[in-house]
C-alpha cells in the first residue's frame, strides 16, 4: 500500500489506519474545517482564531468523552473503572487533535510567519486534503482498486469540499 516508504513509517501509518483513531480524527477534522470556514466569513485576529479553534476542539473532546462515559455507564449499568476512563480519554484525544489541527496555521500567523489569509487557505485546504487522504488510504487498505479508493476519497472529500463551496457561495 505505501510501497517505497521506509518500513518504520509504513508500519506506523498502517497501524494508525487500523486503529479506531481514524474515524475520530476524521470526525474532528470535519468539525475543525467547519469552524475555520465559519470564522473566515468574518475573520478574527490570528490569536482569536487560535483561541476559538483550540477552545472548540477541547469542548468537542470533553463532550465526546462525557457522552462516551454516560453511554457506557447506561449500557453497562455500572460506573466505568479507571482503565475504561483512560481508554475513553485516549479515544477522544483523536477527536480533539483532529478538530484542533487547524490552529497550527493561526499560531504561525500570530508569530508573523504567515499572513491571516494564507493561514485560512492552508487550514481549509489541508483539512480537505487530510479528509481525502484518509478516504483514499482506507479504500486501499480495504483491498479496493485505485479507482474505488479514489471514490472513497471523493466521498469524504465532498463533505469538506461542500463546506468550502458553501462558504464561497454565501460570502
Amino acid at each position: 500500500m505505501l510501497t517505497g516508504a521506509p518500513v518504520a513509517v509504513r508500519r506506523a501509518v498502517e497501524a494508525h489506519l487500523a486503529s479506531r483513531d481514524v474515524a475520530r480524527v476524521i470526525y474532528g477534522s470535519i468539525i475543525g474545517l467547519a469552524l475555520v470556514v465559519a470564522l473566515d466569513a468574518h475573520p478574527p485576529t490570528a490569536g482569536q482564531a487560535v483561541g476559538a479553534i483550540v477552545g472548540t476542539a477541547v469542548a468537542v473532546g470533553l463532550a465526546e468523552l462525557y457522552s462516551d462515559v454516560v453511554g457506557a455507564e447506561a449500557r453497562n449499568r455500572r460506573a466505568l473503572d479507571g482503565a475504561q476512563l483512560r481508554a475513553s480519554a485516549e479515544d477522544v484525544a483523536a477527536v480533539t487533535l483532529g478538530a484542533g489541527f487547524p490552529a497550527i496555521f493561526f499560531v504561525l500567523a500570530a508569530a508573523g510567519a504567515l499572513d491571516l489569509d494564507t493561514a485560512f487557505a492552508l487550514a481549509k485546504w489541508s483539512g480537505l486534503g487530510l479528509l481525502c487522504s484518509y478516504g483514499y488510504l482506507a479504500g486501499r487498505l480495504s483491498g479496493s482498486s485505485v479507482g474505488r479508493a479514489a471514490l472513497h476519497a471523493a466521498a469524504v472529500g465532498a463533505i469538506g469540499g461542500g463546506l468550502i463551496a458553501l462558504k464561497a457561495l454565501l460570502h
